[in-house]
């Protein structure tokens, strides 16, 4: 897979040590971290996020086996598994808890006694009531927002770049992830503006994709735009495919989706929101409390784009898009 690679910089700021009463730092034995997906273990990216999570902890000192022992629990796409996923690490010994969607960080914020929770990735998380303020998150939690639903909006934009003459975007949700239905309302509103109307389909379980994508393949969209949810990301191969056979540009704001097999991808990179969750782990092990921890918000966006998917489906991106992007495969 041939790349032009561009310059990216990915700054985060840092925040204040304050003791937390769990000094697992103090352990001889390895801490054991859990971490609460939304997918499934064998999937591609639940694999790549593992990996960026190791990488994430050994670049800030820590050994696996020696350090910390990584414990991950898989919800399938059910996120009404949270709840005994959390319970489970937790009898387990979890001493942290990492979690990547809405509902895991509402799952082990309930657990008593507490577990400091570490945000790996999460949409909006002041607006959906999970935290008090990014500067002092309060509670149990601390970690990383995503900004997602400042980009997915943005995305638009691109889309009438790529595809002017574009008049319908199917917009694939999870009607159960509660920044979803908030984000499809944002750009029904912006897409009106625009001279677009929106054709939206609901996944909230895996099985629902093929339903979905039958909807979308009748309504004949110009366009398609997957929402971020953990659940439905571990999905977006399957969509690449189906976007691909039915030569429709393919959006969203994971950057990392364009490798399989999505036309553009903009956002914050998950890779790099996985592997500052090293710093958060280190520094509550080492005696910090979570709620003194800032909430991280990504200052750093990345364009990203398939020219191979924009030749099978008939598409050119512009020079000056190209020119933008931070990395594009060829």
């Amino acid at each position: 897979m041939q790349r032009l690679k561009r310059r990216v910089f990915f700054g985060l700021s840092s925040g204040a040590t304050v003791a937390w009463p769990l000094r697992v730092g103090a352990q001889k034995s390895p801490a054991r971290i859990g971490v609460l997906f939304a997918g499934s273990a064998d999937s591609r990216l639940s694999k790549a996020r593992l990996a960026a999570i190791n990488e994430g902890l050994r670049a800030n000192g820590m050994v696996e086996g020696r350090d910390f022992v990584l414990e991950a629990r898989f919800a399938n796409g059910r996120y009404e598994r949270f709840p005994d996923l959390a319970d489970e690490l937790a009898r387990a010994g979890a001493r942290i808890i990492l979690v990547h969607t809405i509902a895991a960080v509402r799952a082990a914020q309930r657990l008593v006694p507490p577990l400091p929770v570490v945000m790996m990735a999460i949409n909006d998380p002041v607006g959906t009531g999970l935290i008090a303020s990014l500067a002092r998150p309060g509670g149990t939690t601390t970690g990383q927002a995503t900004l997602n639903e400042d980009t997915t909006p943005k995305m638009l934009e691109f889309l009438r770049t790529i595809v002017p003459e574009a008049k319908v975007v199917g917009i694939l949700f999870n009607p159960g992830n509660p920044s979803n239905p908030t984000m499809v309302d944002s750009i029904r509103t912006r897409i009106g503006t625009m001279g677009m109307t929106v054709q939206a389909a609901a996944v909230r379980f895996p099985e629902d994709l093929d339903t979905a994508l039958a909807t979308l393949a009748a309504t004949k969209p110009d366009a398609l735009l997957l929402l971020p949810d953990a659940a439905n990301l571990d999905l977006a191969d399957r969509i690449a495919a189906f976007a691909i056979e039915h030569r429709l540009p393919f959006l969203i704001s994971w950057p990392e989706v364009v490798d399989f097999g999505g036309l553009l991808g903009y956002g914050a990179s998950e890779r790099k929101l996985l592997l500052r969750t090293g710093y958060y782990v280190k520094r509550i092990l080492d005696g910090a409390n979570p709620a003194d921890l800032p909430v991280e918000q990504p200052t750093e966006i990345e364009l990203r784009l398939n020219a191979r998917t924009a030749r099978a489906i008939g598409l050119t991106f512009p020079p000056t898009m190209l020119a933008r992007a931070d990395d594009v495969i060829e």
